[in-house]
């Protein structure tokens, strides 16, 4: 009986162990999108979690090997022994070929940026990031790496003169095919340059949770509140599991 007791209490010092090996990050909630709607990961950045002094989180070390800057922040493209991946911090001057330290972080996965009409792979959201002190020991700055949100939340849509509700649209389908017509909505989703062109979902209020397609050559935001005009379809077959019942294409913002 206590060879079996020794057994559990090794084998549990081995999963703690392996489990504290690895890099300390929290991971994002939210889920990819499925892989059968070749969705580009929606991911909006949220606070990044920031270590405390006196902090146990691990520190890691990387080499800057690539970066690009948005008006507000800075992505590097890092590399910490074998591994390669993302790290964004709030805008500051980083030299590619340097070595940077920095703890803990938001992992998010299949990141979409907007601005550079890419998506992250994985990406690190880090507020506590520097340069190694002389002694190689970390000397962090809190970052401040506050990237907002955008509201998601579909109210008090001010609908265009002559635009179609997504209640009457959805409840008389017939109705509107082959037609060119105006909707109003928020923007919830956008999956960009798939099949040369940028499929965005709107809603707005009129019913529950309806939720209209359109395709669109424009770069429209996520969250952005506008009206569309384009033609509607029926039963729409692109082929690769994209099938509509009711679709907007070519739309253009007004």
């Amino acid at each position: 009986m206590n060879k079996i007791y020794v057994s559990i209490f090794l084998l549990g010092a081995l999963v703690i162990s392996a489990c504290e090996s690895g890099p300390r990050v929290i991971e994002s909630e939210s889920a990819t999108e499925p892989a059968a709607e070749n969705a580009a990961g929606q991911f909006s950045f949220q606070d990044a979690p920031t270590a405390q002094s006196g902090s146990s989180e691990q520190t890691h070390q990387v080499q800057v090997l690539e970066t690009l800057n948005t008006e507000r922040y800075t992505y590097m493209r890092v590399k910490e022994d074998a591994n390669e991946f993302w790290v964004a911090i709030s805008k500051r001057e980083v030299k590619v070929g340097e070595t940077y330290v920095f703890q803990g972080g938001l992992l998010k996965k299949n990141f979409y940026s907007q601005e550079f009409n890419r998506q992250f792979e994985t990406l690190y959201l880090v507020s506590n990031f520097g340069k190694p002190n002389a002694g190689g020991e970390a000397e962090l700055d809190a970052g401040l790496a506050q990237m907002e949100a955008p509201d998601l939340k579909v109210s008090n849509i001010k609908h265009a003169p002559g635009a179609v509700l997504l209640s009457d649209l959805f409840a008389n389908k017939a109705k509107y095919a082959n037609k060119e017509i105006l909707v109003t909505g928020k923007c919830v989703k956008v999956n960009p340059m798939i099949m040369n062109r940028n499929w965005i979902h709107i809603q707005d209020g009129t019913g529950d949770k309806l939720d209209l397609t359109i395709t669109t050559t424009e770069n429209i935001p996520l969250g952005a509140t506008l009206t569309l005009k384009g033609i509607i379809a029926l039963d729409k077959d692109f082929g690769a599991g994209y099938r509509y019942d009711i679709i907007m294409e070519g739309a253009v913002s007004q």
